[in-house]
């Protein structure tokens, strides 16, 4: 789900941890052109200048030899060990952006299934950070435009129709998604994606008691999920059922020794 379209921005910011990867710094690719953008550095025609800004000087020789090497690979082999350091490198720095695109590379240079879907998945992480319209947009397509090839040849995997789902949940017609959902329960009353995203699209959209139906289902099948657990206290919090939330909020405290997650519980909790 995306992280900034809960209406408890709080609350999401908490509980999902890759959100402590910032700063980030994005590359799109649109038309063939390389427009990266972080606050106010201007666009660069080269993805190295772009993460100048960011990247150590220590780590800039090795970034920029990576690239170096997969511009002169011609082996798929070699193409796909170069795209994934760079991908790595990028991901740990928290530049999911710039990691996808450099996965899409490979992707679109080989016909491979399983770089299409490294790459479709990582657009979908990226997809996940975008902070405004557009750049959500132009994640979005990238994400289908990868995974719904391997979706072609293998239909039954409801793990990428359920993201694919999820990256039209934020555009122009968000009901594609919630019924490409729900497509996924019918097959797969079970799953755990699935639960999980209509609990908290039903939270997005103010329906509460809708929500709880959703993540009490989901953390009867998976009460490992702390989101689910977490979310299901929320949840009760805002369709008034006071104990419920107050007994939901102390079980996730005894599931976690997170600093951040207990302290959004402990603020809850103060106010039942």
């Amino acid at each position: 789900m995306k992280k900034t379209q809960i209406i408890l921005v709080v609350v999401v910011v908490v509980v999902v941890g890759i959100l402590y990867s910032l700063p980030r710094v994005v590359v799109d690719n649109e038309e063939n052109n390389e427009n990266i953008g972080q606050e106010d550095v201007a666009a660069s025609d080269s993805v190295v200048q772009a993460h100048d800004v960011q990247i150590p000087e220590t780590e800039r020789g090795t970034v920029s030899g990576l690239i170096a090497n997969l511009e002169n690979a011609e082996s798929k082999e070699n193409f796909t060990i170069f795209a994934d350091s760079l991908a790595a490198f990028y991901q740990k720095a928290g530049m999911y952006d710039s990691a996808a695109y450099y996965l899409g590379k490979g992707a679109d240079k080989f016909s491979d299934l399983v770089l299409k879907e490294k790459a479709g998945n990582a657009y979908y992480e990226a997809y996940g950070f975008a902070m405004n319209q557009e750049k959500m947009n132009m994640l979005a397509e990238k994400t289908r435009s990868y995974l719904n090839q391997v979706l072609e040849a293998h239909p039954d995997r409801l793990d990428l129709k359920t993201k694919v789902a999820m990256t039209y949940v934020s555009s122009s017609n968000p009901m594609q998604g919630i019924m490409m959902i729900r497509e996924v329960l019918e097959e797969d009353p079970e799953n755990e994606e699935a639960l999980y995203n209509m609990g908290v699209l039903s939270m997005q959209s103010g329906q509460y008691k809708r929500a709880v139906e959703r993540f009490e289902t989901l953390v009867g099948y998976y009460p490992e999920n702390i989101q689910g657990q977490f979310y299901l206290g929320v949840s009760y919090f805002e369709s008034k059922q006071k104990k419920k939330a107050k007994n939901q909020f102390q079980k996730v405290k005894d599931m976690t020794e997170d600093p951040m997650i207990l302290s959004s519980v402990d603020n809850y909790l103060g106010q039942l």
